[in-house]
Protein backbone atom coordinates (compact mmCIF):
# COMPACT_ATOMS: atom_id res chain seq x y z
CA UNK A 1 0.00 0.00 0.00
CA UNK A 2 2.86 2.38 0.78
CA UNK A 3 4.44 1.74 -2.59
CA UNK A 4 1.16 2.46 -4.36
CA UNK A 5 0.74 5.68 -2.39
CA UNK A 6 4.27 6.86 -3.15
CA UNK A 7 3.97 5.95 -6.82
CA UNK A 8 0.56 7.58 -7.21
CA UNK A 9 1.44 10.75 -5.32
CA UNK A 10 4.79 11.17 -7.08
CA UNK A 11 3.26 10.40 -10.48
CA UNK A 12 0.35 12.76 -9.87
CA UNK A 13 2.63 15.55 -8.72
CA UNK A 14 4.93 15.14 -11.70
CA UNK A 15 1.93 15.03 -14.04
CA UNK A 16 0.54 18.17 -12.42
CA UNK A 17 3.82 20.00 -12.80
CA UNK A 18 4.42 18.93 -16.40
CA UNK A 19 1.05 18.30 -18.05
CA UNK A 20 -1.24 20.97 -16.63
CA UNK A 21 0.58 23.89 -18.27
CA UNK A 22 0.08 22.10 -21.59
CA UNK A 23 -3.63 21.60 -20.87
CA UNK A 24 -4.25 25.24 -19.96
CA UNK A 25 -7.30 26.87 -21.54
CA UNK A 26 -7.27 30.66 -21.10
CA UNK A 27 -5.11 30.31 -18.02
CA UNK A 28 -7.33 27.71 -16.34
CA UNK A 29 -5.74 24.37 -15.55
CA UNK A 30 -7.20 21.23 -14.01
CA UNK A 31 -6.24 20.29 -10.47
CA UNK A 32 -4.84 16.83 -11.20
CA UNK A 33 -3.86 16.14 -7.57
CA UNK A 34 -7.43 16.81 -6.43
CA UNK A 35 -8.83 14.51 -9.13
CA UNK A 36 -6.36 11.84 -8.06
CA UNK A 37 -7.20 12.27 -4.36
CA UNK A 38 -10.94 11.99 -4.97
CA UNK A 39 -10.63 8.87 -7.11
CA UNK A 40 -8.16 7.24 -4.70
CA UNK A 41 -10.35 8.02 -1.69
CA UNK A 42 -13.38 6.50 -3.40
CA UNK A 43 -11.47 3.31 -4.19
CA UNK A 44 -9.19 2.96 -1.15
CA UNK A 45 -11.07 4.58 1.73
CA UNK A 46 -10.78 7.64 3.97
CA UNK A 47 -7.35 7.00 5.50
CA UNK A 48 -5.69 6.49 2.13
CA UNK A 49 -7.53 9.51 0.71
CA UNK A 50 -6.51 11.69 3.66
CA UNK A 51 -2.86 10.70 3.45
CA UNK A 52 -2.76 11.05 -0.34
CA UNK A 53 -4.50 14.43 -0.09
CA UNK A 54 -2.09 15.72 2.52
CA UNK A 55 1.04 14.62 0.65
CA UNK A 56 -0.12 15.85 -2.77
CA UNK A 57 -1.32 19.13 -1.28
CA UNK A 58 1.98 19.62 0.51
CA UNK A 59 3.89 18.99 -2.73
CA UNK A 60 1.59 21.43 -4.52
CA UNK A 61 2.16 24.04 -1.81
CA UNK A 62 5.92 23.60 -1.98
CA UNK A 63 5.96 23.88 -5.78
CA UNK A 64 3.55 26.81 -5.90
CA UNK A 65 5.40 29.13 -3.59
CA UNK A 66 2.35 30.12 -1.55
CA UNK A 67 1.50 29.41 2.06
CA UNK A 68 2.75 25.94 2.95
CA UNK A 69 0.00 23.71 4.26
CA UNK A 70 -3.13 25.35 2.87
CA UNK A 71 -3.65 22.92 0.00
CA UNK A 72 -2.31 20.08 2.12
CA UNK A 73 -5.02 20.70 4.72
CA UNK A 74 -7.88 21.18 2.26
CA UNK A 75 -6.95 18.16 0.13
CA UNK A 76 -6.53 15.98 3.23
CA UNK A 77 -10.00 16.97 4.45
CA UNK A 78 -11.50 16.39 1.00
CA UNK A 79 -9.75 12.99 0.74
CA UNK A 80 -10.98 11.89 4.13
CA UNK A 81 -14.51 13.21 3.61
CA UNK A 82 -15.02 11.63 0.20
CA UNK A 83 -13.51 8.38 1.47
CA UNK A 84 -16.07 8.25 4.30
CA UNK A 85 -18.90 9.19 1.94
CA UNK A 86 -17.75 6.56 -0.56
CA UNK A 87 -17.92 3.85 2.09
CA UNK A 88 -21.38 4.86 3.26
CA UNK A 89 -23.06 5.88 0.01
CA UNK A 90 -21.47 3.44 -2.44
CA UNK A 91 -20.73 6.07 -5.06
CA UNK A 92 -19.24 3.76 -7.66
CA UNK A 93 -21.14 5.09 -10.67
CA UNK A 94 -19.30 7.52 -12.97
CA UNK A 95 -22.45 9.64 -13.18
CA UNK A 96 -22.13 10.23 -9.44
CA UNK A 97 -18.34 10.56 -9.26
CA UNK A 98 -17.93 13.30 -11.88
CA UNK A 99 -20.52 15.76 -10.51
CA UNK A 100 -19.17 14.96 -7.05
CA UNK A 101 -15.70 15.92 -8.26
CA UNK A 102 -17.03 19.25 -9.55
CA UNK A 103 -18.76 19.98 -6.23
CA UNK A 104 -15.67 18.95 -4.27
CA UNK A 105 -13.51 21.24 -6.40
CA UNK A 106 -15.78 24.15 -5.50
CA UNK A 107 -15.76 23.17 -1.81
CA UNK A 108 -11.96 22.87 -1.84
CA UNK A 109 -11.69 26.32 -3.44
CA UNK A 110 -14.00 27.79 -0.80
CA UNK A 111 -12.05 26.14 2.01
CA UNK A 112 -8.76 27.38 0.56
CA UNK A 113 -10.23 30.90 0.28
CA UNK A 114 -11.40 30.77 3.91
CA UNK A 115 -7.96 29.67 5.09
CA UNK A 116 -6.27 32.40 3.09
CA UNK A 117 -8.64 35.00 4.56
CA UNK A 118 -7.34 34.08 8.02
CA UNK A 119 -3.94 35.29 6.80
CA UNK A 120 -5.45 38.43 5.22
CA UNK A 121 -5.01 37.31 1.62
CA UNK A 122 -6.29 40.19 -0.55
CA UNK A 123 -8.54 38.39 -3.03
CA UNK A 124 -12.10 39.45 -3.80
CA UNK A 125 -14.46 36.51 -3.37
CA UNK A 126 -16.51 37.10 -6.53
CA UNK A 127 -13.55 37.36 -8.85
CA UNK A 128 -11.89 34.33 -7.31
CA UNK A 129 -15.03 32.25 -7.81
CA UNK A 130 -15.75 33.43 -11.36
CA UNK A 131 -12.22 33.41 -12.75
CA UNK A 132 -10.50 30.63 -10.79
CA UNK A 133 -12.67 28.20 -8.82
CA UNK A 134 -15.67 27.67 -11.12
CA UNK A 135 -13.65 27.31 -14.37
CA UNK A 136 -11.30 24.90 -12.62
CA UNK A 137 -14.28 22.91 -11.33
CA UNK A 138 -15.66 22.55 -14.86
CA UNK A 139 -12.23 21.60 -16.20
CA UNK A 140 -11.81 19.05 -13.39
CA UNK A 141 -15.20 17.61 -14.34
CA UNK A 142 -14.11 17.03 -17.94
CA UNK A 143 -10.73 15.58 -17.00
CA UNK A 144 -12.30 13.51 -14.21
CA UNK A 145 -14.90 12.15 -16.63
CA UNK A 146 -12.16 11.06 -19.02
CA UNK A 147 -10.24 9.38 -16.19
CA UNK A 148 -13.31 7.66 -14.72
CA UNK A 149 -14.47 6.41 -18.11
CA UNK A 150 -10.99 5.10 -18.98
CA UNK A 151 -10.84 3.30 -15.61
CA UNK A 152 -14.27 1.78 -16.25
CA UNK A 153 -13.22 0.69 -19.75
CA UNK A 154 -10.04 -0.89 -18.43
CA UNK A 155 -12.09 -2.75 -15.81
CA UNK A 156 -14.37 -4.15 -18.52
CA UNK A 157 -11.39 -5.23 -20.62
CA UNK A 158 -9.75 -6.82 -17.57
CA UNK A 159 -12.92 -8.76 -16.73
CA UNK A 160 -13.19 -10.06 -20.30
CA UNK A 161 -9.58 -11.28 -20.33
CA UNK A 162 -9.88 -12.92 -16.91
CA UNK A 163 -12.94 -14.83 -18.08
CA UNK A 164 -11.19 -16.27 -21.17
CA UNK A 165 -9.88 -19.85 -20.96
CA UNK A 166 -6.11 -20.28 -21.30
Amino acid sequence: MRGLLVLTVAGGSVAHATLTPLMSVRGVTPDLPLIMVVLLALRRGPEFGCLAGFVTGLLQDAAGGGLIGVQALTKAIIGFGIGVAGERLRVSQPLVQVPGLVVLTILEGLARFALLQIFRFPAPFGELMIYVVLPQAVFNGFVGAAVVLSLAASQVVRERFVGLPS
